[in-house]
């Protein structure tokens, strides 16, 4: 019978499993409420090919002696049973579901000691009535009373040395300095350790302490295998293991022989159906630089394998992975069979404000399509995919709450069910805003008539048919006083998936008629004129149809045609044709630039309209870092007031350089931003003022007004800025400088020299951001004068 040391003294092993590749309880991959220990296991299995295992083992052990355990041990002469066991911690995998790991820590993290698992003690206990400072075998304890541990400490025999506090050894013992414990817990945690096939021998000693308390020695020499010349790590997760076949008391010597090779048998051919596991060569040849280094496998060694393995499937987001045995111990090729939490389902619920299931609205081929493929059967669970379904579905605007909790699946062992939980959210909608704004009176001062109420209704219907088609109309004025003299409209349908939800091809068709009012920037007075050139109105009616086409979540383009109507007014909101023009005398003459192409003050057009966009960027800390470029094409039809043909153009390019290597993670600081853009535009056929490029503006050259530079067909935009974070925030400095190309000219009516713009300019400043708010001082190079900004939003 086989037996280990106890303080000198041989007790019986406790009876185990025979397989050929474990003799241990077969793992199980429990649901995230069981109460269950992580445990290395590794007991004598085949003589050629033992094994070390991590698995999930109940705390209640089964201690009733093997009868063959003789024949085990004359097989397995090369691995000596010892004794105690490790727990195998394996890493966090924070996850989904909790702040605190959530599902992750539930399904595989460790449970509570068996001590403490099998009796709750007290926080009372018993002084050991002992001299002090001797050494006390286990046997010689009492079985009445509670002993404090004041410590717990290894010493290895084999190096004559106390294993140090960072060993992979200390973590191996449920039993905790401070805590009570009785005899029986002690023996029944030492018989579990013996189980582990960790190590050759062990003996656990009591020492005294003058308070009464009891410290722990626990000598051992730790067991060895041979030395591999290969490694190997294959994905166990969903095979179906090979059921245990029960020994029989009266088997002979070479029906156990018999019996403990086909097991082997069983063990090799499951493992040849095993697919290999996704750990990169990079790691696995850093494995095999540590199995060269270590000369021969040890149990401490396996220890480090596995930490070393399941940190880079944490690290890069697999937080289900876990190692679960170490294979083919004591031949060339060490096998790492590991979990990888391959997904078998995904369950798509619905749930109303209460959290009950409830039958939804929206199609689940909508859901679907939203699903990125590494999170769906056949994949293995990753938190990245994860985070991105959850980003992808928040993006469809037709959920209030969406949560995604990946759970282990029941019914097939190593799987993982992702369960999507989403509450839709009001399909109908009406808004109503108001707001005053200050309109300058006589002087430029304002005065009471000058605050102007001002407000919009607005309407919407999302989630049409479950299928994500929408439709939103709006009504805002700036003077609800009159409304009739600044009345905007829009009424828009979007209709999702062009081709059909089932179809790949990812087009959107959206249609809108609108009306709209703004200031016109082309029509400015240069510097010292600002006040002396009227503003002028430029109202848009019409309709517009386009289709938006994705070809990745970086790049999309977008096509289709508007017809517009569009009326120049001057500030008593009458039709104007001309614009003001400035006499040299300083006064000032109506015969200025013509407002429209027609002449008549309304212009009608039809072109089509195309853009393509590529966006690389993401943030980093709060930082945008990346690429991005937009190219928009506007082509007439040669339909329209004086039949206008034209090719407008423009190239927006940006790029955001990050400066320095920063750790990313939640409240970590931003890193050093350099900022770098550019901007083309261009004009060929014909072009009505209100059509052109204008430069200056907290969007084209900053410390300028909008238009204070120019209008022109052709312009070239240049820019830099350095962003410094700071706490919470960042500051900057920018540069940036305008040009016409000397095509002012080329504009109908010179907009540009009749109101004494220069046509270019530079500037160069500082700011700071404070929330959305820009705070700015920009120096105006033309006139070598500073002034102060607030601006809203971004400048890129």
């Amino acid at each position: 019978m086989a037996t280990f040391a106890t303080n000198g003294q041989l007790t019986t092993l406790p009876g185990l499993l025979t397989t050929p590749y474990q003799l241990s309880t077969r793992r199980k991959y429990p649901a995230p409420s069981s109460s269950q220990e992580l445990r290395y296991n590794a007991p004598p299995a085949s003589p050629r090919f033992p094994s070390l295992k991590y698995c999930y083992t109940s705390p209640n052990r089964n201690t009733e002696p093997s009868s063959k355990d003789h024949l085990l041990k004359a097989l397995g002469k090369s691995l000596v049973f010892g004794s105690i066991s490790s727990i195998f911690s394996g890493g966090g995998g924070g996850g989904g579901g909790h702040g605190d790991g959530g599902v992750w820590r539930d399904l595989f993290s460790l449970a509570t000691p068996v001590a403490a698992a099998d009796e709750k003690h007290s926080p009372d206990w018993d002084s050991h009535g002992l001299p002090a400072n001797i050494a006390v075998q286990l046997n010689k304890l009492s079985r009445f009373k509670k002993y404090k541990i004041s410590d717990v400490l290894f010493f290895d025999r084999r190096s004559k040395t106390t294993a140090s506090a960072e060993d992979s050894f200390s973590e191996m013992v449920p039993i905790h300095p401070g805590e009570a414990y009785t005899k029986a817990q002690l023996q029944k945690e030492l018989k579990a350790l013996a189980s582990s096939g960790m190590f050759e021998k062990v003996d656990l000693l009591g020492n005294t302490k003058p308070d009464g308390t009891l410290g722990l020695t626990i000598s051992f020499v730790e067991s060895m295998w041979k030395s591999a010349e290969r490694f190997r790590c294959i994905n166990v997760g969903l095979l179906t293991q090979p059921k245990p076949i029960a020994t029989d008391a009266d088997m002979t010597d070479r029906e156990m022989i018999e019996h403990l090779r086909s097991q082997e048998k069983e063990y090799k051919r499951m493992i040849g159906k095993a697919r290999p596991c996704i750990l990169p060569g990079q790691v696995q040849r850093e494995v095999m630089l540590m199995l060269k280094d270590q000369g021969k496998l040890s149990a401490r060694l396996l220890r480090r394998l596995g930490d070393r393995v399941e940190k880079w499937y944490h690290d890069n987001g697999y937080g289900f992975a876990r190692v679960v045995n170490f294979g083919n111990l004591n031949s060339k090729e060490l096998v790492c069979e590991v979990v990888e939490g391959d997904i078998t389902r995904v369950v798509i619920q619905f749930r109303d404000k209460l959290g009950n299931v409830v039958e939804g609205n929206t199609q689940l081929p909508v859901i679907h399509r939203e699903i990125p493929k590494q999170l769906r059967p056949g994949h293995v669970h990753n938190m990245n995919a994860a985070n991105q379904a959850l980003n992808n579905i928040n993006s469809l605007k037709v959920f209030s709450s969406v949560e995604i909790n990946p759970r282990a699946d029941e019914k097939n062992e190593g799987g993982v069910v992702v369960e999507i939980n989403l509450r839709e959210a009001d399909q109908k909608s009406a808004e109503v805003t108001t707001e005053w704004s200050i309109v300058p009176g006589p002087g430029g001062a304002p005065s009471l008539e000058s605050f102007q109420p001002g407000g919009s209704v607005s309407l919407e219907h999302k989630n049409i048919k479950g299928l994500n088609r929408s439709l939103m109309g709006s009504l805002a004025t700036s003077n609800l006083l009159s409304p009739e003299d600044d009345l905007g409209f829009n009424l828009e349908y979007v209709h999702p998936y062009l081709d059909g939800v089932y179809s790949p091809r990812n087009r959107v068709f959206k249609t809108s008629a609108f009306n709209s009012r703004k200031l016109s920037s082309v029509f400015t007075g240069g510097p010292g004129f600002e006040d002396v050139v009227p503003p002028m109105l430029v109202d848009r009616a019409g309709l517009k149809a386009n289709i938006t086409e994705s070809f990745t979540r970086q790049s999309k383009s977008t096509y289709g045609l508007v017809l517009e109507e569009i009326t120049t007014r001057d500030r008593n909101f009458e039709i104007s044709t001309n614009g003001l023009r400035l006499l040299p005398s300083g006064g000032t003459s109506v015969d200025g630039p013509s407002t429209t192409l027609s002449g008549t003050g309304i212009d009608r057009v039809a072109f089509l309209q195309a853009n393509v966009t590529r966006d690389n960027t993401k943030f980093v800390n709060g930082a945008i870092v990346g690429d991005r470029s937009v190219f928009q094409v506007d082509q007439g039809l040669g339909i329209g007031s004086k039949f206008p043909v034209f090719n407008r153009h423009q190239l927006s390019l940006t790029k955001f350089i990050q400066l320095k290597r920063v750790k990313e993670g939640k409240s970590k600081p931003q890193p050093p931003v350099l900022v770098l853009h550019g901007r083309y535009g261009g004009c060929v056929g014909d072009l009505p003022s209100y059509e052109a490029f204008s430069i200056g503006g907290p969007h084209s050259v900053r410390g300028y007004s909008m238009g204070e530079l120019g209008a022109a067909r052709n312009i070239l935009e240049l820019s830099a800025e350095i962003r410094v974070p700071v706490k919470n925030t960042h500051v900057y400095a920018f540069a940036e400088h305008g040009n016409d190309l000397g095509s002012s000219k080329d504009v109908k009516g010179n907009p540009t020299e009749a109101y004494r713009r220069m046509g270019h300019g530079s500037s160069y400043g500082v700011g700071v951001k404070l929330g959305q708010v820009r705070a700015e001082y920009a120096v105006d190079h033309n006139r070598g004068t500073g002034a102060f900004f607030l601006r809203f939003g971004e400048r890129y």
